[in-house]
């Protein structure tokens, strides 16, 4: 019987020392609900900083395995890295016939990803490529700002009423409200040209994103992001993940105007051929 109750009372120790929960409380929910964040000025959370999704969720949203990359040439370097995924569920609730046109775009990731044109990276897809964004969120009622480090994108998120543009855009028309301590940013306006991943998920104009940031810790956020399609979805899905702060001194978003890099990709049929 001594030996049967010795490793269970070893666990409980290292786990009263460590602050862990195991019983009746979620430790993540446990730490949301308590931790306060500073306030601006005006009393609200400051979520200002510069963030960084840490996953592999711009390869593949939902669960996937590591593989080769398309490029053989280069190994290891351009391989696939294994993940786990961000959707609640893991699963994405096509329609029959989106579900094809997924598997489509991605046999033809290469060629037909807007990543690899550096065009906007849309909403939420810029929030969890590999390259930092940051919030500047001015005392209220002024708007906030976010900006992504990949071609310098970058969307205002309108903090009062705001009539929507009448234009479709990559990164659409983001208007935000206070839900107590959690930002909720209403996105709509969409083209239908921007994807989720280089997986080939994908959305129509009809999209509507729905996110909330919360501070979970002085260095943490929680992120979410609600996806509404009904051209695309059976019903709506979400996204979770965290966002971690960039404690580097000198913290900062690089320039990566990437178009720079894909001139003779985009535009190449269009120049002048030199006579042989």
């Amino acid at each position: 019987m001594r030996s049967r109750l010795r490793v269970p009372i070893i666990v409980a120790a290292v786990a009263l020392r460590s602050g862990l929960v195991f019983v009746g409380e979620d430790p993540m929910s446990a730490q949301t609900t308590a931790y306060k964040a500073p306030r601006t000025p005006d009393g609200k959370p400051d979520l200002n900083g510069i963030w960084q999704a840490i996953n592999t969720a711009n390869w593949d949203i939902q669960d996937h395995p590591a593989r080769q990359g398309v490029v053989l040439s280069l190994g290891a370097a351009f391989s696939v890295p294994g993940g786990l995924g961000v959707v609640d569920g893991n699963e994405i609730p096509y329609q029959p016939w989106a579900l094809a046109k997924k598997t489509e775009n991605a046999q033809r990731w290469l060629t037909a990803d807007p990543e690899i044109k550096c065009f906007m990276p849309g909403v939420p897809r810029a929030t969890y490529m590999p390259y930092p964004l940051q919030i500047v969120q001015p005392p209220a009622p002024a708007d906030m700002l976010i900006q992504y480090e990949f071609a310098s994108a970058m969307r205002v998120v309108h903090m009062t009423p705001a009539q929507a543009s009448g234009a479709d855009s990559w990164m659409g028309w983001s208007t935000g409200h206070w839900d107590g301590d959690t930002l909720v940013v209403d996105v709509t306006n969409f083209n239908d040209q921007a994807w989720f991943d280089r997986a080939g998920n994908f959305h129509s104009d009809a999209l509507h994103v729905t996110e909330r940031y919360r501070a979970r810790s002085a260095d943490v956020l929680d992120y979410e992001a609600t996806i509404e399609d009904p051209k695309v979805f059976r019903r709506p899905w979400t996204m979770r993940m965290p966002l971690y702060r960039r404690a580097e001194k000198n913290a900062r978003l690089t320039e990566y105007k990437c178009v720079e890099f894909v001139e003779e990709l985009m535009y190449g049929n269009l120049s002048k051929k030199s006579p042989k």
